[in-house]
């Protein structure tokens, strides 16, 4: 304590005497800086610091309110530290692909080098300018799809900002019809029958490409159930939504889905589909959703 009241002692008598001018406008303007930084940019700062080592992305985290949804990491700034310890010698990766703000959810679409090489959804919530809660997706990178894509390539501008709310409300309504309640003659008034960019590494482009996967599906008693819709998210020509539901042989997985809208239709698609472990297994009591 007295080498800080010390240190602020000189402070006041040197600024009283106007010897620090360039110095008080340089704190002045880091602090400006810092305030002026958008919750999208903090958390772009956050997950590049695995690259850069930077420790001030860290203060952006509430440290005494961070509720983990990553089932395999501990609650709070501890659960975060702890996977730290563990990152291997050459430390984690990231290179943020897309990132969007809706309100005082920041949500990113990430390439990862976190324990291997993976894709990743990650949804961040503020509070007061602080990230208070987390949610994510995370699974292997697999090699292009049959048309090629891969599961970050495509479109990155973020477009039609005004319509924001319509193109969330477009998505909810094509989860509730057809992915829901399986009313599959609404699929064109959803997604479009000209143009669909797909992304995921199983399926080919076009309406085409998604029938053929589900045909394959159903041929091999695999199943894809959308049970639940937990959050749909979006700015402007880009949404995300966040479903709970059964995939493959019927494992309990989180579907995140990034769709990407054009003239009112859907016309790219990028997802991540990680299996639900059993609560016996469970780092945290948040549950993923």
């Amino acid at each position: 304590m007295k080498r800080i009241s010390l240190f602020m002692f000189l402070l006041v008598a040197i600024t009283l005497v106007s010897c620090n001018k360039k110095v008080k406008e340089t704190v002045t303007s880091k602090k400006s800086d810092t305030m002026e930084l958008s919750n999208k940019e903090k958390v772009v700062a956050l997950l590049n610091s695995f690259n850069t080592g930077d420790k001030t992305p860290i203060s952006y985290i509430n440290p005494n309110k961070y509720v983990q949804h990553n089932l395999a990491v501990g609650d709070g700034l501890a659960g975060f530290g702890e996977v730290m310890q563990h990152a291997p010698p050459q430390g984690f990766k990231s290179n943020v692909v897309r990132a969007f703000q809706d309100g005082n959810f920041v949500f990113t679409h990430t390439e990862y080098d976190f324990f291997g090489p993976k894709v990743g959804f990650d949804v961040f919530r503020f509070e007061d300018g602080l990230i208070v809660e987390h949610w994510d997706n995370l699974a292997e990178i697999t090699p292009p799809n049959p048309s090629g894509r891969t599961q970050f390539d495509g479109t990155t501008e973020i477009t039609d900002l005004d319509k924001t709310e319509a193109n969330k409300k477009h998505v909810e309504g094509m989860l509730n019809d057809i992915f829901l309640n399986g009313k599959m003659e609404t699929l064109t008034s959803y997604i479009s029958p000209e143009k669909y960019i797909q992304h995921n590494s199983g399926v080919a482009d076009g309406l085409e490409g998604l029938g053929a996967a589900l045909k394959y599906f159903a041929e091999n008693g695999l199943v894809m159930e959308y049970h639940k819709v937990h959050k749909v998210l979006g700015e402007g020509n880009f949404v995300l939504s966040i479903s709970e539901g059964k995939f493959g042989k019927g494992d309990h997985v989180a579907f995140y889905d990034l769709f990407r809208i054009e003239d009112g239709l859907v016309v790219e698609h990028w997802d991540v589909i990680e299996p639900i472990p059993a609560k016996s297994e469970w780092k945290n009591d948040n549950g993923k959703f």
